[in-house]
């Protein structure tokens, strides 16, 4: 095909010459038989004639070399410019170049194709880029950021991230953090975007172009991933301590239970007999005594190993469709019966009004009054310091959506709060600040969050008190 197209191209070029030599060669005999007219006398009209033919052999002969130039010119705009809808039709120009103009359009064709492949082909990366899980963003020398998927963009939100001094709004310390990870490092980075938590693991990469150098960077949130690992590593630690609990204690009350039986039998059994004295019957007094005490501590530790196998034995949600203020109705009625005698003032607030979730009703009914007894108790136990406050002890129980069209209910009372040594550790099981506390109650709420794709927080507000917050 080459060779072909070489040899096109040549015979093509000897026709263009043999053409342009021809009316050269005519030019230059009209030139002469000018020449000798104008030299003779009485060839005045034949001068004129002559004249006349010689400039329009050299205007021909310019127009002709034009043409070629002109399509040359075109074409080679048309290359630069990318438009491929020209077409060189040489052979109507008598030119002799007819296949130089079929060759001319091949090379369009052949640019549009390649350009066509490379444009598809950038845009399946770039679908391929917009889908990728892991939210992809690059920073280059100058602190300027691009956001490269849905990702990363559903990752920021509505916030303006247009440059590395931008994160700073998500992290004080995030912009120097991002900066100071090289290329093959990963760092673990805890951010906030629109008052919700997220724990990113950041890969960092250099990639080097001919114009510039930029840092390509992948944020994986690992925040509920990291969550329900804990929550395996406590169900599993729970449920090997209440089953080696249970082993040990059961058959402890039930020898209490019988000695207890047999204490009472033999005290029976003496008192028809004269010959017991006051010692013994004190004796046997105090031994049951003492037996019952085992008895009654080994069937509250049951008890109390059995509530935290509720932990490991949560059912999963039978998720349904329900108005938020039918939930808060519920659960207000069952919370706030001994609130008048307290002094206990509570407010309920709904933004929408006809807000509705998709939750199981029953698990998260069961969450919220446990939330509001536990801001009872907190405001009960600081009434002293409310009341030097000149204020009234007040819960709060409100439902909003946040700007990421989450569903967010908070339980927030005016006590003293939460000590900060404690804010890491309350949603952890075992763990609890009252005195006949079981440490269940915050714990099992984490778990109902999480088996709803949830989460639940904690912070304390500016006024005083503490604010709950679950994000469905």
């Amino acid at each position: 095909m080459l060779h072909s197209t070489a040899g096109w191209k040549n015979m093509d070029f000897k026709r263009f010459s043999l053409l342009i030599a021809t009316r050269t060669i005519l030019a230059m005999l009209t030139l002469i038989f000018l020449t000798q007219a104008i030299m003779s006398d009485g060839y005045h009209a034949t001068v004129l004639l002559l004249s006349a033919v010689l400039l329009i052999q050299f205007f021909e002969i310019t127009r002709f070399i034009s043409k070629t130039n002109a399509e040359l010119v075109r074409f080679f705009e048309a290359v630069r410019h990318a438009d491929f809808s020209q077409r060189f039709e040489l052979k109507s120009l008598g030119t002799g170049f007819d296949e130089l103009g079929s060759t001319f359009t091949d090379i369009l064709k052949r640019i549009q194709r390649v350009r066509s492949n490379q444009e598809a082909e950038l845009r399946h990366i770039k679908a391929i880029i917009e889908h990728v899980p892991v939210p992809l963003l690059s920073i280059d020398h100058n602190g300027k950021i691009t956001l490269w998927n849905n990702s990363v963009r559903r990752l920021f939100g509505t916030n303006a991230v247009t440059h590395i001094d931008d994160m700073a709004q998500f992290n004080e310390d995030f912009p120097k953090k991002l900066q100071s990870i090289l290329a093959g490092e990963r760092t673990l980075v805890h951010i906030t975007i629109d008052d919700m938590e997220h724990k990113l693991i950041i890969s960092a990469t250099e990639i080097t172009t001919a114009t510039q150098q930029e840092t390509l960077l992948s944020m994986q949130d690992i925040q509920s991933e990291l969550a329900l690992a804990q929550l395996q590593a406590w169900q599993d630690l729970v449920s090997v301590l209440t089953h080696e609990i249970m082993n040990s204690i059961t058959p402890v009350a039930s020898l209490a239970k019988t000695a207890v039986d047999l204490v009472q039998d033999v005290q029976e059994k003496t008192r028809t007999l004269p010959a017991i004295t006051n010692e013994i019957t004190e004796e046997l007094d105090d031994v049951l005594g003492a037996v019952k005490t085992v008895a009654r501590r080994s069937d509250g530790l049951m008890q109390f190993v059995t509530s935290y196998r509720r932990l490991t034995r949560l059912p999963s949600p039978n998720k349904k469709t329900i108005s938020v203020a039918t939930i808060f109705d519920h659960v207000t009625t069952l919370a706030k019966q001994n609130w008048q005698k307290d002094n206990i003032e509570l407010t309920a607030s709904i933004t929408p009004q006809a807000l509705d979730i998709h939750v199981d009703p029953d698990m998260i009914e069961q969450i919220l009054l446990n939330l509001l007894l536990n801001a009872e108790h907190a405001l009960i136990t600081t009434a002293g310091v409310i009341e030097k406050k000149n204020s009234t002890p007040k819960i709060a129980l409100n439902a909003f959506l946040n700007v990421r069209g989450h569903v967010i209910i908070e339980v927030a009372d005016n006590g003293k709060g939460i000590e900060n040594k404690n804010m890491t550790q309350i949603f952890v099981p075992f763990f609890t600040t009252k005195k006949e506390g079981s440490g269940v109650g915050l714990a099992l709420t984490r778990q109902v969050m999480l088996a709803h794709n949830g989460k639940v927080a904690v912070r304390n507000n500016s006024q005083g008190g503490a604010t709950f917050s679950l994000t469905f």
